[in-house]
């Protein structure tokens, strides 16, 4: 009578790898220095009569992308001219480039405060804070670069497209203020109509979101990024016969594309085809073995497919290299319980269920509770069963399983009120759809009644 409750939630790799060259593009590509923005002074740049050889050196350096000696150069720059702007942003870009992150941010940091109005080093700052995760801070910067009025109308632009995704989740309203505002100053790209379809997505407008993806097929039809954009939009309207069509179809042209091999391979997942979509993701793990996202739909389509011994040791895996995950352990358990080692299911899930807010949702949480119920009445262990129920009973209703473990754990203490009430329950919900479990239910209530 063992199954899982529900869908585990978070398991999707539907929005893995989404726009991913547009992202790039927006957070982790540096401004560059090498080919300075138009209007940008060059830092080695002075008049004949008031040249330092190091700027000369350091213009030669660059010339070459030899960053390390360009950094070197730039920092003894700054060191004998330390308001000199453009000197700090330009050491600030090849630091950058170098993934010198603290030094670069430093730098930016001292180019701002010697030149509260220059746009470049407001920008990179911003960019670069949004590719170390403090979007708060990034926004900030790309804001006070987006608002300097005399600056590079492409480099404003640009600040407020990356302003646009970071606001693409949490605030899809601004985030298509912001796009708008880049538009004023440079020409609209397919990139733009891609994040305006997702941003009409985030508004609940599919209608507008399947326009803005059609259109850039229209134009380029081997557009990968807008393929998975609108095979998405598809799978969320339940389209799946669109989808799987546009996907092959896709697939043809870029076969190794790992966001549109995941989304055929989800895509039968929820049809229930683990056959199809297992050679696809065991393709994408020999491809990408540490991608945590495949590598669980890997583990997850091997307990669908019952190859519970492949599934284990990626699970185990799994857990070891993200121990504060606790859906991993309950992943972990649910398949040793599968494989009927519920007692080694059973300490995992204890402290699985240890800390509640570790879970994703409170579903996830009742769903580990139900599994911990389910070892521990297989490892006949009735107390620990009750208090699996009663953690589960916080954030799901019973179900009819959980309340024939419930029933079962009370009439093991002894308890024939409580098992007696529950059998009764148990029968009035199961109506003949677990003969085995309501024949025993049955027997137990005929055997109860002589020991009242």
């Amino acid at each position: 009578m063992y199954h899982r409750d529900h869908v585990h939630p978070g398991r999707s790799l539907l929005r893995a790898a989404r726009f991913a060259t547009l992202a790039t593009f927006i957070f982790l590509t540096p401004l560059g220095f090498a080919q300075l923005p138009a209007g940008t002074r060059d830092a080695t740049a002075q008049p004949e009569t008031q040249q330092d050889p190091l700027r000369s050196q350091a213009a030669d350096a660059l010339a070459r992308q030899d960053y390390a000696t360009a950094a070197r150069l730039l920092s003894t720059l700054a060191e004998k001219n330390p308001k000199d702007a453009q000197v700090l942003y330009n050491l600030g870009s090849v630091q950058d480039s170098l993934n010198q992150t603290a030094e670069a941010e430093a730098s930016y940091r001292r180019a701002i405060a010697a030149s509260p109005n220059l746009l470049e080093p407001h920008l990179a700052l911003g960019l670069l804070l949004a590719r170390s995760g403090k979007p708060a801070e990034a926004h900030t910067e790309l804001a006070a670069a987006a608002a300097i009025p005399k600056g590079d109308p492409a480099l404003r632009a640009r600040a407020y497209r990356a302003m646009a995704r970071l606001d693409q989740s949490g605030n899809p309203s601004g985030a298509s203020e912001e796009l708008l505002a880049a538009l004023k100053l440079s020409p609209e790209t397919p990139d733009d109509i891609l994040l305006t379809g997702e941003l009409a997505q985030a508004n609940n407008d599919p209608a507008g979101a399947e326009s803005s993806f059609r259109r850039v097929l229209a134009t380029d039809p081997s557009n990968a990024e807008a393929t998975a954009a609108l095979v998405h939009l598809y799978l969320e309207q339940r389209k799946l016969d669109q989808a799987e069509s546009l996907l092959t179809a896709a697939l043809q042209k870029h076969p190794d594309d790992p966001a549109l091999n995941s989304q055929l391979a989800s895509l039968y997942e929820s049809q229930n085809k683990a056959d199809k979509a297992l050679p696809i993701v065991e393709k994408l793990h020999t491809a990408n073995p540490n991608d945590s996202a495949v590598a669980r739909l890997l583990a997850r389509l091997y307990v669908r497919d019952h190859q519970y011994d492949k599934a284990l040791p990626i699970y185990v895996a799994l857990s070891a290299a993200s121990p504060g995950d606790p859906t991993l352990l309950d992943d972990q358990a649910d398949t040793l319980i599968r494989m009927r080692r519920a007692a080694d299911a059973e300490p995992l899930l204890k402290r699985a269920v240890a800390d509640p807010n570790a879970f994703p949702s409170p579903e996830a949480y009742g769903i580990a509770a139900s599994h911990l119920a389910f070892a521990a009445a297989n490892n006949n262990d009735p107390a620990t069963v009750l208090h699996a129920l009663e953690l589960r009973a916080k954030v799901l209703p019973p179900s009819t399983s959980t309340i024939f473990l419930a029933a079962t754990a009370h009439d093991k203490l002894h308890q024939v009120k409580e098992a007696s009430d529950l059998y009764k329950q148990f029968l009035a919900a199961a109506k003949g759809q677990f003969p085995d479990e309501e024949w025993e239910a049955k027997h137990r209530l005929a055997a109860l009644e002589h020991t009242r």
